[in-house]
């Protein structure tokens, strides 16, 4: 039996150090392969792990042809920990958020 590799998205998010604003801010990234697909930034961690979920969303809708899901979904929810991987299910499209930290091989001592 075949195995296929499923829709899979990049992401960074991180918390942006103090400028001129006087409130904390995250920012997220989201890629696919070696493309930036959105980017961004929110108040709190909750806000921009929801953002990379409903632009994810979007996008692999709009890869597959299909019509976005409306963007209040509860679906996208919820606190995403920086580093973590996470299954996206949003309509009918399945994929995995990865932190884009995971994809780059390691540099070991021996290299450098």
């Amino acid at each position: 039996m075949p195995t296929v590799h499923g829709l899979e998205f990049s992401y960074s998010l991180y918390l942006l150090p103090p400028g001129r604003f006087p409130f904390r801010r995250w920012r997220w990234e989201l890629w696919h392969g070696a493309r930036m697909v959105a980017a961004g930034w929110r108040l709190s961690r909750a806000d921009a792990g929801r953002a990379l979920r409903l632009h994810a969303a979007d996008h692999g809708h709009q890869l597959f042809g299909l019509p976005a899901p409306s963007r209040d979904s509860d679906l996208a929810r919820g606190d995403l920990a920086p580093g973590t991987t996470e299954r996206l299910m949003i309509g009918p499209i399945t994929a995995l958020l990865v932190p884009r930290a995971l994809e780059r091989p390691a540099l070991s001592a021996l290299s450098a």
